[in-house]
């Protein structure tokens, strides 16, 4: 158990230990504002106050927890994914469950405070090294460090429109996973690395979501962070 997880999620034991996760009330203010502090100096991005912000925003969206003690774990998938698809608009499950499995880097099935507030600084204001990294982790469905044929297959076919006309949508979507490993696979492997992804975007930042949108768009950046932020301005 990491010191923030204890100041911030779990809840003393006997009567509290049903108290409301969400309510930053519950928390001594001097005690999230020292999380804060340490979180900014670990993570890029966001500053103390933004963070401190997070923090409460956290706990908003965990809301009235039916089990205090899983949600003393963090966010699950289930409201990870609410969040994704109510606040960033995404649609496509084969990708949230990727940026789920992104942001919980301890792979304990939560996002907790800390990964939460990890995962934004990419997701809302990364740099383009680090979101290419990002991407490519969201893109590597079985986590072996590469994307291949029929991963990138999966997820265009999840995340592709089919028109009706098409006899078989499914040989057109080989046909793109062709096209794209001859524009990517730099070693000509038959599969994308790292180096390959990494590479290829760099020299053209088109294709940092080839395989489908994982980052969310300027607008819903731009309203999330001004509802968030919005007694800072």
């Amino acid at each position: 158990m990491l010191p923030w997880q204890r100041h911030v999620n779990i809840v003393p034991v006997g009567d509290l230990s049903c108290a409301r996760v969400s309510e930053m009330s519950s928390m001594n203010r001097k005690v999230a504002q020292n999380f804060a502090e340490i979180i900014s100096k670990q993570v890029e991005h966001f500053n103390k106050t933004e963070t401190e912000y997070l923090i409460r925003e956290f706990n908003v969206l965990l809301g009235e927890p039916t089990n205090p003690r899983r949600a003393a774990l963090g966010m699950d998938r289930g409201k990870f994914r609410s969040i994704l698809y109510n606040i960033f608009g995404m649609t496509d499950d084969m990708i949230m469950d990727g940026v789920f499995r992104t942001f919980d880097t301890a792979s304990d099935g939560f996002v907790s405070l800390k990964e939460w507030i990890e995962g934004l600084s990419v997701f809302l204001r990364g740099t383009l090294d680090e979101k290419i990294k990002y991407c490519f982790h969201v893109y590597d469905l079985n986590g072996d460090k590469y994307i291949s044929r029929e991963e990138m297959f999966h997820m265009l076919k999840n995340s592709l429109v089919r028109q009706p006309t098409e006899e078989d949508p499914d040989e057109g979507i080989k046909d793109l996973v062709e096209i794209i490993l001859k524009k990517m696979d730099h070693d000509h492997d038959g599969r994308l690395s790292f180096e390959d992804f990494e590479k290829a975007v760099k020299e053209e930042n088109l294709l940092l979501e080839a395989f489908g949108t994982c980052l969310p768009d300027s607008t819903s950046i731009e309203r999330f962070e001004r509802h968030v932020f919005k007694e800072l301005e």
